[in-house]
């Protein structure tokens, strides 16, 4: 039986990386490199036309699909090197005249890092790009319906000023659409290597492989046959800027998601309890106190990111190495696609459906009369802001904000007032103040009696960037 475990912790183990990362089929681009690399030297005539025809399609599929676990075996009792035990195993796998053409002018980090890169590209292509893409659809379904929907804004813990639902979705969003976009341009500028083993093609250079070739080189040929471009010069491993940029987005992505998690996790909390996760029939909230619902998967959300920002600090520690390559991030390099795993695996909560196929994240509850609720709590006093600016607009002399500082929010918390009307009752005994009041407009003061309507561009701003997003997912390749 296989052994399709992912890196990282068995716990977190996303199905639709299991293809790519399983263990047993982490060898699988590698055979693809060297089957690709095998073609290339038949094309310039290096192996015989005889030679290279033993190269069935039956041969090619048993040569990527070498476990391993074979590989580790053949390693451990022989090689005490995993390529080379790989190279003795795929030559079991086809005639002597043949495999003896296996490997040649390569050395074990030409197909190592590029099959590496191949793994990235087609977990990004395959897993991560789709699902960022249906969270996205997702976010751009909720803005759009709670764009309006009133919500008081909070900083330091505090309420602040009216936003919306919307709005607030809507800075998650954005930094998703940001990120996304990095990701993309990341993924699509990772880079593999058919260098040789200084990175200097002295084998090709040497033993006229290059002469072969023409105008297209050797490494070029190879990497155009899995998808890749060269990096423009390397080492024995690949200069590691590429992928280590792309990883560091995926972490960037992963914070954006624990980002939401945090922000939903707080307003599910008992005394706030404007947003609700689904909770499952059957579900248990706790193993004594039944009464409860706990956010696990919002805390889940912001867990997984402090996993992924600790593996990053791995790739920061692969970033040098010594002379043309040490073996020192050998073992580390491994563990690289658990961020990756990671990201997906928070994505996946995100998109995890009911028996009815909806989503986790389309079924976000937002509880409107407990956003009145709260709301209410400081609706008295939350437009200082407006009515000290106001103030001073309308030519009032002293402080305004230290008037309604000291003086005006205790009075209305105390008299259970709005804020212009403990301006206004302040004004009775202070000529310089009554004249500002006077002097605001109108529609000013109306608006200073509908805290609810003092919500900026909120909603204008939430479609903006549900626009935004949208267009982007719409002119995607």
């Amino acid at each position: 039986m296989a052994n399709n475990f992912l890196p990282g912790n068995l716990r977190y183990q996303p199905k639709g990386l299991i293809d790519i990362w399983g263990y047993d089929v982490l060898y699988r681009p590698v055979g693809e490199v060297e089957l690709a690399s095998l073609r290339v030297l038949a094309e310039i005539g290096v192996i015989p036309e005889s030679d290279i025809a033993l190269l069935t399609p039956e041969a090619e599929q048993r040569i990527i699909t070498i476990w391993t676990t074979l590989v580790d075996e053949v390693e451990r009792k022989h090689t005490k090197h995993d390529i080379r035990a790989w190279v003795r195993l795929a030559q079991n796998e086809v005639p002597v005249e043949l495999g003896r053409w296996l490997h040649v002018v390569l050395t074990s980090y030409d197909p190592l890092d590029t099959a590496r890169t191949m793994q990235f590209v087609q977990a990004h292509k395959l897993v991560v790009s789709p699902a960022m893409v249906q969270v996205m659809e997702i976010f751009i379904e909720l803005i759009t319906k709670f764009a309006g929907t009133v919500q008081i804004g909070r900083t330091h813990g505090q309420h602040a000023l009216p936003i919306t639902v919307g709005f607030w979705l809507a800075t998650i969003l954005s930094r998703l659409l940001y990120n996304t976009k990095k990701m993309d341009e990341l993924a699509a500028a990772l880079v593999g290597k058919i260098s040789g083993a200084v990175g200097a093609y002295n084998a090709q250079a040497g033993l006229g492989i290059l002469q072969k070739c023409g105008q297209t080189p050797f490494e070029e040929r190879v990497l155009i046959k899995v998808g890749l471009k060269p990096a423009p010069i390397s080492t024995q491993i690949l200069p590691p800027e590429s992928l280590a940029y792309y990883l560091f987005s995926c972490t960037m992505q992963s914070a954006v998601i624990a980002q939401l998690g945090r922000d939903c996790r707080h307003l599910m909390r008992t005394e706030i309890a404007e947003i609700g996760e689904p909770f499952e029939e059957g579900q248990v909230g706790s193993s004594t106190m039944a009464h409860k619902r706990n956010p696990i998967n919002f805390e889940n959300l912001e867990g997984m990111f402090i996993r992924t920002k600790n593996e990053f600090g791995k790739v920061l520690d692969t970033l040098v190495s010594e002379h043309q390559r040490d073996l020192v991030a050998s073992s580390v390099y491994r563990d690289f696609p658990i961020i990756v795993v990671n990201l997906v695996q928070q994505l996946s909560t995100l998109l995890r459906k009911n028996d009815k196929g909806a989503t986790f994240l389309s079924r976000l509850s937002v509880d409107e009369a407990n956003l009145r609720r709260n709301f209410k709590m400081s609706a008295n006093v939350i437009l200082a802001e407006p009515l000290y600016i106001a103030l001073q607009m309308a030519g009032y002399k002293g402080d305004a904000h230290k008037l309604i500082n000291e003086k005006a929010v205790s009075l209305a918390k105390n008299a259970n007032l709005k804020l212009i009307d403990a301006v206004k009752h302040l004004a009775d005994n202070d000529a310089d103040l009554w004249e500002a009041v006077r002097n605001i407009p109108e529609e000013v003061i109306t608006l200073m009696r509908e805290p609810e309507n003092y919500i900026g561009l909120a909603k204008e701003k939430a479609m903006e960037v549900a626009s935004s997003a949208g267009s982007y997912l719409s002119h995607r390749e």
